[in-house]
């Protein structure tokens, strides 16, 4: 047990320079140690959960002077620790760890892909309210139901939940040595931000890449945990929300769409797939907003990719619009800063996005560009219609800043995100 749990553990051998300093994530959660609480990371598969425990256990060491003997790392991913698949058998791990290395003061755990124990909560519980040793736990899982279901039945007011996301704009330039300009966002709006295609140049093998991917995380995290007996039909949806991002769509109309391609779905089937395709990560929801009214519409809402990737590379095109990419990016942007994201209506025009945070709103839309005076009226004008004065700005692609219009901001899409 402890020459496997050694070969992928910092024991003996700090980690080192182990790739980009993902500095936002490593600040965040550096702000939270210090207490018993569970600190919980999520996302979709890939997008750099284990990534960012590596870098933050190497922070640890190098910057905050913890001793490598008492940070104990199980990665669930690692074939060779395929075995610690039950709560007894964690807990044995652990209890493994400290008999033979005896680590004094706190003890950090960290668990990837929690998902994969049977009962891993049990264990992590027991820890996390240890009164002779203190730990600092963390985990990090690929679906959002484990952590909204799972852990506020058996963790209740014990944990903290970190969302992690893809690569931003100013981390794609960071990682790749790139100035910040219209054509760099352009190829990010294209390549995504999962920063393990950087380094792939081949078309072919992008294409693969992203494939395998959506494979993975409709097989594992969906097909896998909810039973899903109608594979072709869930693969169906996938494409055409893919196809579909920045639209409004309701389950009726998918239900609609699918019968004249002759599949069979039903509306209770469709509700599900979609509501397991959001804990996943692979898309979220952005509801209607009735900005007179202030209420929740129901109905229609829009879907936007967690990563651009998905689209550019499982459909190789910009051929349904540049503008909805850019629409996606900064949907994204705004999730991936901490605000609730509703898609707006006001007498009967419509706001793309109504983004709000710590009783603070921002108004925005959206356009590739802006040719001529009735597409500059369009965009500021549904928002000069909103009576209240939290910001409201346009963001696009235009080469050229036009400055305030009304209090409205025209902001270019490369400083936006």
């Amino acid at each position: 047990m402890i020459k496997i749990l050694e070969k992928f553990n910092f024991w003996n051998t700090p980690p080192g320079d182990i790739g980009y300093f993902r500095k936002n994530y490593i600040e965040l959660f550096s702000k939270y140690i210090g207490n018993s609480l569970i600190k919980v990371i999520s996302g979709q598969r890939r997008v750099g959960k284990s990534y960012l425990f590596r870098l933050f256990i190497n922070w640890l060491i190098t910057q905050k002077n913890i001793p490598q003997k008492n940070i104990f790392y199980l990665n669930k991913d690692i074939y060779e620790l395929d075995f610690i698949n039950t709560s007894e058998k964690l807990q044995f791990a652990i209890q493994t760890f400290m008999d033979h290395l005896k680590p004094e003061g706190t003890i950090f755990l960290f668990l990837d892909e929690i998902q994969e124990i049977k009962g891993w909560e049990k264990v992590v519980n027991s820890f996390s309210q240890h009164y002779i040793d203190r730990f600092e736990i963390f985990i990090t899982g690929s679906n959002a139901n484990l952590l909204s279901t799972e852990l506020s039945t058996y963790l209740t007011g014990r944990y903290l939940l970190f969302h992690v996301f893809p690569f931003s704009y100013s981390e794609y330039l960071g990682i790749n040595n790139l100035k910040r300009h219209k054509l760099s966002y352009i190829d990010y709006l294209k390549h995504g931000g999962m920063s393990e295609t950087y380094s792939l140049h081949d078309l072919e093998i992008k294409q693969n890449y992203y494939q395998n991917l959506r494979d993975a995380i409709l097989l594992k995290d969906v097909v896998k945990r909810y039973q899903i007996r109608d594979v072709n039909l869930l693969e169906k949806l996938v494409m055409f929300i893919i196809d579909s991002i920045g639209s409004y769509l309701s389950v009726n109309k998918i239900v609609n769409h699918l019968k004249t391609h002759h599949y069979k779905a039903t509306h209770e089937t469709i509700g599900a797939y979609l509501t397991y395709l959001k804990n996943t990560y692979f898309i979220h929801e952005s509801e209607r907003y009735d900005i007179k009214g202030k209420r929740i519409l129901t109905g229609e809402r829009k879907y936007y990719l967690n990563d651009l990737g998905f689209k550019y590379y499982l459909t190789s095109s910009f051929e349904f619009g540049i503008g909805k990419y850019l629409e996606n990016m900064v949907y994204i942007k705004l999730l991936s800063s901490g605000y609730k994201v509703y898609t707006g209506k006001i007498a009967g025009k419509e706001i793309d996005f109504i983004a709000e945070k710590d009783n603070e709103k921002q108004y925005i839309q959206v356009a590739d560009i802006l040719p001529d005076e009735r597409i500059i009226e369009r965009e500021f004008g549904n928002l000069e219609l909103i009576p209240d004065n939290y910001e409201k700005m346009v963001v696009s692609l235009d080469d050229i800043q036009m400055g305030n219009r009304n209090g409205i901001k025209h902001i270019n899409a490369w400083t936006f995100c």
